[in-house]
Parts: structure tokens; sequence; C-alpha cells
């Protein structure tokens, strides 16, 4: 799950764009979370504590 957020966050600037580099800033202050990191943590929550 840490994976899956830290990929979101980390991608997120590139969000919509076609981007083939495997080089890439991975700390850089325009990145966001997106909804994409609230659905897996809600889906998360919802699996290990229930409705």
């Amino acid at each position: 799950m840490l994976g899956t957020i830290t990929g979101d966050i980390v991608g997120s600037i590139y969000e919509g764009q076609s981007i083939k580099t495997k080089i890439f800033d991975l700390f850089n202050p325009r990145r966001y979370f997106t909804d994409d990191t609230v659905l897996t943590i809600a889906v998360a929550d919802t699996l290990l504590i229930g409705f």
C-alpha cells in the first residue's frame, strides 16, 4: 500500500502525459496526492475496519 501511494504521489506531476523516461526528480515541491491515493486509503480502511 505504501508503494502504491508513493508511486501515485511521485507520478502526480506527470498524470495525463505520456512519459517514457525513468529519470525524474523523486522529491519535487509540485507533487501532490491525487484521488487515487484517497481511494486507495478508503478501500484499505474499509477492508481493515469495515463499514
